[in-house]
């Protein structure tokens, strides 16, 4: 299990740490890739901390509109580590939030923001969302590779049981181990109906970036620090080689 863990005061100054450092890594990638300029697959998640993350990235690219439009907006595709099978004008919903807090002030194309269907029949909604995914996301290669699209970044926040996306405690081994894309799965808090991304599809993300911020999350958090811990945090980081975790909760580092 291996980690990177930062440390913020308060919530406002991790979102604001977060956004800085995620445009800083945009435009170094931007500058790597010259004119080969491969979209950029990036996942978000909803909850409080992601509302204010949302509104500092908004900010940040509103004062810098050459590359707002230059580099972001032509280069990011958007998607979701899971959603709520709500409407996407509930206030329940992840893209709900997301479309009020940066895709409508910065004016995102639609073409670069997919988002998980959740309102519709849960099977289309399952074979939609997989297919925007493949037609946008490399997937593995080479005998070690499982097939798994490679995001380049996936934004995850974290509850009170170490729960992320909607990957809750307690699932079988073998609902734990399925190599979908995207599942579906009854959670254990309202609304119960969601969509997910699986373990799988996040191990094999280039960067996993974990936002875990509140009261009530400290026990949640060193748990799934801890090398036996059992949340669902504790087997994404055991499952890769390197993640970086975001917290205002005082007293884990």
């Amino acid at each position: 299990m291996a980690y990177d863990l930062f440390s913020y005061p308060t919530a406002g100054e991790l979102a604001e740490g977060v956004a800085t450092d995620w445009l800083r890594q945009m435009k170094t990638r931007r500058s790597k890739e010259h004119d080969k300029n491969p979209p950029c697959s990036v996942a978000l998640s909803g909850g409080r901390i992601a509302q204010t993350f949302f509104n500092e990235v908004a900010r940040h690219l509103q004062m810098d509109p050459d590359f707002l439009t230059n580099v972001f907006i032509k280069d990011a595709h958007l998607f979701w580590a899971d959603e709520r099978c709500v409407p996407p004008t509930d206030p329940e919903s992840n893209y709900a939030i997301a479309k009020q807090l940066l895709f409508d002030p910065l004016k995102i194309p639609d073409g670069q923001i997919h988002r998980l269907r959740g309102e519709q029949d849960e099977a289309l909604a399952l074979r939609e969302a997989v297919g925007d995914v493949l037609a946008v996301v490399p997937r593995q290669s080479g005998a070690a590779g499982k097939g798994q699209p490679v995001f380049d970044i996936i934004f995850l926040g974290m509850g009170e049981d170490g729960h992320v996306a909607s990957l809750f405690p307690g699932e079988p081994v073998e609902v734990m181990s399925s190599p979908a894309i995207y599942r579906s799965v009854t959670a254990v808090k309202p609304p119960p109906h969601r969509i997910t991304m699986g373990y799988g599809v996040i191990a094999a993300a280039t960067e996993v970036w974990v936002l875990a911020s509140g009261k009530g999350k400290e026990q949640a958090l060193r748990e799934s620090l801890a090398p036996q811990g059992k949340t669902p945090l504790a087997r994404v980081l055991r499952s890769r080689a390197q993640t970086k975790i975001f917290t205002d909760i005082a007293g884990v580092a």
